[in-house]
């Protein structure tokens, strides 16, 4: 564990080092992967440098207990207990950190959000997850840009393609996929019954074109004039963009932005996405064969949480965990829920790890 650690630590010097070259330091694009690396480290090599400490505080201890003078002896002797029980600590700390890294963990994602069955309250309900994951990403600082949406007239969505940037979006909110059900009293029920909803999340780590590699004569690209609300150039000009991906059979369309090389670019942006995020599911599927996932499937046909409005709970129902904070959840506060649906993958891949 030790040489390990001291590897890594090594490592995250030299990261700082390149970092520190003007040659590098003045090349965006070396630059940023050699940070993100180096910003990937840190917490490892910070319990990582305590660790090391405190075997080699140990040592020390050890050559002391060694010596002639029995009161060096006894008090090395009790601080080598108290680190011996500190080092446990650190151990479980280590185990969780050293877990294998989803290479997508730290990128950017595309969010997609779809009405499912339920109507209207379908459609209003997905406008509210629209709002807790941009509610999320202000808290955390992130830079949340939709995409395209559709809309209904009574304020709900049809469907909407946001754009989330930030360090480690995906990583935190990769959990999120699958179908989201609300139990509530919708707004158009004149007797008071509880009605069932759905909609479905989708998120996808956004493609770098390293990942994915597109053909343009595979492509088969339409403009037509946007519609609903969004400004002077809906319905005057042929803005929007229809994009199909011929092999696959893939559409994605964008009319949200303020002109067809803009929607052009996001459309791409979100087709280049999906392809990766069929590739990463073939291979989760591969794995799922040999080993059944707890918390991330990537089937985004299961029902994963319900959202019951009466009761004011929420319950996730992968790891069976209901929390009674709706309102807050409702306003975006779903890190509780994340770090349960993190703390139980690691915990599943750490026992898997044992068999």
């Amino acid at each position: 564990m030790k040489e390990k650690l001291i590897a890594i630590v090594d490592k995250y010097n030299h990261l700082a080092e390149q970092m520190a070259d003007p040659q590098i330091f003045g090349n965006q694009e070396k630059l940023t992967p050699i940070a993100k690396e180096h910003s990937s480290l840190s917490d490892i090599v910070s319990v990582g440098k305590r660790y090391i400490n405190i075997l080699d505080q140990i040592d020390d201890d050890k050559e002391m207990m060694d010596g002639e003078d029995q009161e060096l002896k006894q008090i090395a002797e009790e601080e080598i207990s108290g680190l011996e029980d500190e080092l446990i600590e650190i151990e479980k700390d280590l185990k969780v950190l050293l877990l294998p890294k989803n290479p997508n963990d730290n990128k950017n994602l595309i969010l997609e959000i779809r009405a499912g069955t339920g109507g209207d309250e379908a459609a209003l309900f997905a406008s509210d997850l629209f709002r807790i994951y941009m509610r999320y990403s202000e808290r955390k600082k992130w830079v949340f840009e939709v995409l395209d949406t559709s809309q209904t007239g009574i304020g709900g969505l049809k469907e909407a393609t946001i754009s989330i940037k930030g360090s480690g979006a995906f990583g935190l909110l990769k959990y999120e996929s699958g179908v989201h059900r609300v139990q509530r009293v919708p707004k158009t029920e004149t007797n008071g019954r509880v009605h069932t909803s759905a909609a479905t999340i989708a998120i996808l780590p956004e493609a770098e074109d390293i990942d994915v590699n597109i053909n343009e004569t595979d492509l088969k690209i339409d403009t037509y004039r946007a519609s609903g609300a969004g400004g002077q150039h809906v319905n005057k000009t042929e803005s929007a963009i229809r994009i199909t991906h011929l092999p696959t059979g893939l559409v994605v369309t964008c009319q949200d932005q303020s002109s067809q090389h803009k929607n052009r670019a996001a459309a791409l942006k979100v087709l280049k996405s999906r392809l990766l995020a069929a590739e990463e599911e073939k291979a989760a599927s591969k794995r799922a064969a040999e080993r059944r996932s707890l918390v991330s499937t990537g089937d985004r046909s299961a029902k994963i949480r319900t959202y019951n409005f009466p009761q004011g709970r929420v319950t996730d129902h992968r790891i069976n965990f209901t929390s009674y904070r709706l309102n807050e959840i409702r306003d975006g506060d779903i890190s509780e829920l994340i770090e349960k649906l993190k703390i139980a993958e690691q915990q599943e891949i750490m026992a898997a790890d044992l068999v």
